[in-house]
């Protein structure tokens, strides 16, 4: 079998064995819609839409070989490369902010920059575009052209100033005044299956409350920006 061809027809796809192997993979689905892609490894495309959330990245994942699935753990773990599917509107723009990780809103105080879920899960990026304009049948969109991204100098100082301004928040008990607006490129946002979820948080007296669950995301304009500028250097 030649190198970065997805084996569909052998079942259970192998996990790429280098970065490479994983953008040739990648870009060979390139103009598959989800339906097709879905059809070949083994995923039905719900018809609703409220029933297909996260689908996309579920079929991409199971298509490209990916291994962490709910760890805290890069998507490619032997490769440290984080899979980003990005759902784009009509104009090619990124139609919502991107999840990056759940919070530990408990051990905020006890983690750095450095050995932050964020910077382990954004330091090496397969980002794959989606079609997501919504008067497109969900099965019938199609998957674009994937990049490779890792931040650069500027980019990554820019996250690390949002984390550690939003982490000082958590961990000082200040969760409950965290909005969206915070964060110039890094957001904090509910992130729970439902209403009632409830979390460990520390309050602001050093005491324990309970509170949605969260997760930091990318906001749509740094996305967009990051994309353009891969497009621009190929």
């Amino acid at each position: 079998m030649k190198k970065g061809t997805v084996p569909f027809s052998e079942g259970l796809v192998e996990p790429p064995e280098s970065e490479e192997e994983l953008l040739e993979r990648a870009r060979g689905v390139a103009g598959l819609t989800l339906g097709e892609l879905g059809a070949r490894v083994g995923l039905d495309v719900p018809d609703e839409s409220r029933r297909a959330k996260g689908i996309a990245g579920q079929i991409l994942e199971k298509a490209l070989g990916a291994t962490a699935g709910s760890r805290a753990e890069p998507d490619f773990v032997t490769l440290g490369i984080e899979l980003k599917t990005i759902p784009l509107d009509a104009t090619g723009k990124p139609r919502e902010s991107t999840f990056v990780c759940s919070i530990s809103l408990s051990a905020m105080a006890d983690t750095d920059w450095e050995g932050s879920t964020v910077l382990k899960k954004l330091s090496k990026v397969l980002f794959v575009p989606v079609e997501a304009a919504s008067k497109t049948p969900l099965g019938d969109r199609r998957v674009g052209r994937a990049y490779r991204w890792s931040p650069n100098a500027e980019e990554q100082e820019r996250m690390r100033a949002d984390w550690e301004r939003l982490a000082e928040m958590i961990a000082s008990g200040e969760v409950a005044r965290i909005t969206g607006h915070l964060g110039e490129v890094l957001q904090v946002r509910p992130k729970a299956p439902h209403g009632r979820s409830r979390r460990r948080a520390p309050d602001e007296e050093g005491a324990v409350q309970w509170t949605m669950p969260r997760g930091f995301y990318l906001r749509p304009a740094f996305t967009q920006a990051v994309l353009t500028r891969l497009r621009a250097e190929e």
